[in-house]
């Protein structure tokens, strides 16, 4: 057993191409140095005194700029490519968090962040549309998988190492080691990849291709990106709402609020790769696996109906939203990839981090007014639903994804 155990990790790692390991090391240093989001309002109210309504309005500016940021990112990709869009909102951002740090004012604040996110949020679609690139077409679930491995892992140590230092040494130090880790991340960039052209007969190999010349005359795609957004605010007041309902429903401190969330994150590092793998070797279709991941994330919110009765299903809540994550994320992400073509990639990768980008904006805002106006308990059948309306949408995409997407937009 603990033999097979081994040779499944080596077989789910093994494979990926010397550059995917090299995109994955990028990835890893910029978002280990993700130390100034996390703790932003804690440093607008505490350092610069700002009200808690000043600090939610430039909080909303980040994530416009981030929604703007993705849109534009996937442009410049189409226009001048995946490598130098990677390449110029590392170091721009960088240079931002620098900025940043001498900024006092409330509008200087919201105009600065806002532009810091658009430069900062370009990135992502670059980012996504160079694993269609750099991986092999067989491996691209399990390439992008390392890479959200790689998030996944800056984020358990960005936030960690930021608060040691916001507390050793002061807040002014998170924005310089962020905007530096911005900088090295780009220069790794400039120094350990090439920049390569995608084979061309690497694009649309797959029946879920549509043959359209834009992402936003793409009507199945559209449709799936609404999905996705739908599914995004639902997952991700993981982060949200859930740590209030934690604290407010049953008492738990920061420390177990946190190993809570740690739990997903550890699962992802632990599990993802493999379980991507074996259903890799199936050659399942993308949008049923989807559909199933949707399913389970809306199971997880309804479960917490039994957190009276029982403690321990907001532990069992983690995990079955962890593997929801597993199905949706990785294959939503490669579906977008497989519907694009190498002159459309940009608009494809942009339309898709826009989906997570206005989830981030509207998740909060969603589940707090429901929670606030109505309880907990209606949020959790309002979320569970929502997944159901997501898990049906993905299952009439599956039956006729290429008669809609050969409509003219």
């Amino acid at each position: 057993m603990l033999h097979r155990t081994i040779q499944l990790y080596r077989n789910s790692f093994g494979g990926l191409s010397k550059d995917i390991w090299l995109l994955a090391l990028v990835t890893l240093i910029n978002r280990s140095g993700t130390m100034v989001i996390p703790f932003m309002t804690v440093y607008l109210t505490s350092q610069l005194h700002f009200s808690l309504g000043q600090a939610g309005w430039v909080m909303t500016c980040f994530g416009v700029g981030s929604v703007l940021g993705s849109l534009l990112g996937g442009k410049l990709t189409d226009t001048f490519g995946y490598y130098w869009v990677q390449f110029w909102a590392l170091l721009l951002s960088g240079a931002m968090f620098l900025v940043l740090m001498q900024v006092q004012s409330f509008g200087g604040m919201c105009g600065t962040i806002f532009l810091l996110s658009i430069v900062a949020d370009a990135f992502r679609p670059a980012n996504h549309a160079s694993i269609a690139v750099y991986s092999k077409p067989e491996n691209r679930t399990r390439s992008y998988s390392l890479i959200r491995l790689a998030i996944n892992l800056g984020f358990s140590i960005g936030p960690a190492v930021g608060g040691f230092i916001a507390g050793a040494h002061g807040f002014k130090w998170l924005f310089l080691v962020d905007g530096l880790t911005c900088m090295s991340a780009a220069l790794f960039l400039l120094f350990s990849l090439k920049q390569k052209q995608e084979p061309a007969n690497t694009s649309n190999t797959t029946p879920q291709a549509a043959v359209v010349t834009s992402a936003y005359h793409d009507r199945t795609f559209l449709w799936f990106a609404l999905l996705t957004t739908i599914c995004g605010v639902v997952f991700m007041q993981l982060f949200s709402t859930l740590p209030v309902f934690y604290r407010e429903g049953f008492g738990l401190s920061e420390s177990q609020i946190g190993a809570l969330l740690a739990l997903n994150g550890l699962m992802i590092a632990i599990l993802e790769m493999p379980f991507v793998y074996t259903l890799e070797r199936k050659a399942m279709r993308r949008l049923p696996l989807i559909g199933k991941g949707a399913l389970l994330i809306g199971a997880s919110f309804f479960m917490l109906e039994l957190s009276d009765f029982w403690g321990g299903v907001l532990i069992l809540s983690v995990i079955t939203v962890t593997f929801g994550e597993m199905l949706t994320m990785p294959f939503s992400n490669v579906y977008a990839l497989e519907r694009s073509t190498p002159a459309t990639r940009g608009q494809y990768m942009a339309v898709y981090s826009g989906t997570w980008s206005l989830a981030h904006i509207l998740a909060p805002a969603l589940g707090m007014q429901i929670a606030q106006h109505w309880g907990f308990n209606t949020l959790w059948y309002v979320l569970t639903g929502l997944c159901i309306v997501a898990f049906l949408g993905y299952r009439l995409l599956e039956k006729r994804p290429a008669a809609i997407a050969t409509q003219p937009g």
